[in-house]
């Protein structure tokens, strides 16, 4: 996969916890339009375990996760049609 992913919106959701991380992830989601990329960022633990996987759930590619300097995730989700 390219690293190289045109991002149309980014929601910084460091700092929210589960499950409210995921509700502002589906409504970030919904503001985008299918084929879109969301850039989310997560805390470790708990929302980086969660959030991804539901979204795989709801018909959403993850296209990557990586960790940033000060540990929390960049994750790369593509929105389904």
């Amino acid at each position: 996969m390219s690293a190289e992913h045109e991002i149309a919106a980014s929601k910084n959701l460091r700092g929210v916890n589960c499950p409210m991380n995921l509700v502002y992830t589906k409504v970030a989601m919904s503001e985008i339009n299918p084929g879109e990329v969301l850039e989310i960022i997560l805390d470790d633990g708990p929302p980086i375990n969660n959030v991804p996987g539901s979204v795989k759930k709801e018909g959403h590619e993850v296209l990557s996760q990586a960790r940033l300097d000060d540990g929390a995730w960049s994750v790369l989700v593509r929105k389904g049609g």
